[in-house]
């Protein structure tokens, strides 16, 4: 076996066994063997039947990925990886759950900063290429903080190489790379984003949960002159106010109960460069307090010291609220919200970016592919059809998490190379019969049809027709320009002019026939 790399990150691995460590919490013995078998040949595993037991050993070993079964007696996965994000943060977090419960992902993405959420009965090169992903993660995490610590001391090699790796990021989280078709609702935000990443201004991130509120805030950092140094995420809403300021502000020892060494929060740990801030909404009053005088003055006092520590920092704050609503409520500071408030990026939900869906659905399909280790896949049109005629209210998570599904749990006999409509779950076939749902398109083009002038009102009821046509047919042109009277070419100038398909998309179908 070669030497190791005295530059390569550290390995999270146990101290008796040159593996990645995964720990499986389980309370089905069953399934904690399947998953070692599955697992054993590429890590050490160790498992775990309940929250107690999983801690104990989170104490003894270091851990690289934890998969957590959701519904356990006690502690249920996602209260028990709130406690590891605490404690362990460093630890990647994967739920594996037989219930596809939006409140059970939407909490376990929100408060415990999972990874993943995988779906039972789960297949075995999904599981194992989710785990894979997950140390890789891992390990690069830990590759740039060594960096970082190794380019303080000034070393030439390291400095080149950081700034290879820098290069490299830049190009992942370049604005560009965020998928959209041409002429897509994101186009203004991302250019307004643009703009302001290379000035010193708190920028504040609005949308939904699945909008890609982070990778916008990535984006920013990286178009910034502080690209170079760290960027520090922490998910306001998944610790109470009491761990919160201990993470984010840091602690002495001895400060309180199990403050057994000293802890440098995340402030300090993003000094000179950008720490993201997401949910920030959820914070309480007091703590609200003690955020905007670090943001007013320019320094922090760990709990427990009795000195301040001086701090610079970019905030960029992201909420599914809106927070001039909390403000009006009493709920959020107004002064603290003018202070994050620099300027307000607002991320419009998928279900109004029709155009959007396609090419989102492409790169996740291939994306999705690449981790499971299978050759190329295309989506059938009937498939398309299903993907354009759901709301998506979970955004462009559920849009990932639906396609991940269909790939792993295709019947026995299925085209490799082909996903069909049939291979997605009932709730996408059910939802692309047109029914108006709150928060569909359907809804809000209803909502435009009662407001504005005139010619507002006839636009979005012809975009409704249009859209209830397609959705019946199919998304096949040929059909619905037959009902609606229309030639194919004018078909899809009112496609193309009320958003609902991208010029992209055109000229792909255009060439089919």
């Amino acid at each position: 076996m070669n030497a190791p790399d005295p530059l390569s990150p550290a390995a999270p691995f146990d101290a008796d066994d040159h593996l990645p460590c995964v720990l499986v919490v389980d309370d089905e013995v069953r399934s904690q063997e399947a998953m070692r078998r599955t697992l054993e040949e590429d890590f050490q595993v160790l498992t775990a039947s309940d929250a107690a037991a999983a801690r104990a050993l989170l104490e003894r070993h270091r851990v690289a990925v934890i998969l957590c079964d959701q519904r356990m007696p006690g502690q249920s996965g996602v209260d028990f990886l709130k406690d590891v994000r605490a404690r362990w943060p460093e630890v990647v977090r994967v739920v594996i759950s037989g219930y596809a419960d939006s409140e059970d992902i939407i909490a376990g993405v929100n408060e415990a900063g999972i990874y993943q959420y995988v779906l039972k009965p789960w297949v075995p090169e999904h599981l194992l290429g989710t785990v894979r992903s997950a140390v890789e993660a891992s390990q690069l995490q830990q590759g740039l903080h060594r960096l970082e610590i190794d380019l303080r001391a000034g070393t030439p090699a390291l400095r080149a190489r950081l700034g290879e790796k820098l290069r490299e990021a830049r190009s992942v989280f370049d604005f560009e790379r965020i998928v959209r078709a041409p002429g897509s609702p994101l186009d203004g935000v991302c250019t307004m984003a643009e703009r302001v990443a290379r000035h010193d201004l708190s920028v504040l991130v609005l949308g939904e949960s699945g909008t890609g509120k982070e990778l916008m805030a990535r984006a920013i950092h990286y178009a910034s002159p502080r690209a170079s140094r760290p960027f520090v995420v922490e998910n306001c809403a998944a610790i109470p106010d009491t761990l919160l300021e201990s993470e984010l502000f840091g602690h002495k020892r001895g400060a309180f109960t199990g403050a057994v060494e000293d802890h440098v929060g995340l402030i300090q740990r993003a000094d000179g460069g950008t720490l993201f801030l997401d949910e920030v909404g959820e914070t309480s009053p007091l703590f609200q307090v003690k955020l905007l005088r670090v943001l007013q003055e320019g320094e922090l006092r760990p709990v427990g010291s009795t000195r301040t520590v001086p701090v610079d920092v970019r905030i960029i704050a992201a909420t599914h609220r809106q927070l001039e609503d909390e403000v009006r409520a009493g709920r959020f500071r107004e002064d603290l919200y003018y202070r994050l408030a620099g300027v307000t990026l607002q991320m419009p939900p998928l279900r109004q970016r029709p155009g959007d869906i396609a090419p989102i659905a492409e790169r996740v399909l291939a994306d999705v592919c690449r981790e499971l280790g299978l050759g190329p896949v295309r989506f059938d049109d009937d498939a398309r059809a299903v993907l354009m005629g759901y709301p998506w209210p979970g955004n462009i998570r559920e849009l990932r998490n639906e396609i991940a599904r269909a790939l792993a749990l295709r019947g026995p006999g299925a085209d490799a190379a082909l996903l069909r409509a049939t291979d997605f779950s009932t709730k996408l076939l059910q939802g692309q019969t047109g029914r108006a749902t709150a928060g569909t398109p359907a809804d809000a083009l209803s909502a435009g049809a009662a407001q504005g002038t005139l010619q507002d009102r006839l636009d979005a009821i012809e975009a409704m027709l249009l859209r209830e046509v397609m959705l019946r047919h199919r998304w096949n042109k040929t059909r619905a320009a037959a009902e609606l009277g229309l030639s194919r070419v004018g078909l899809r100038a009112k496609l193309l002019r009320f958003g609902l398909e991208s010029r992209a998309e055109a000229a792909a179908s255009d060439k089919k026939h």
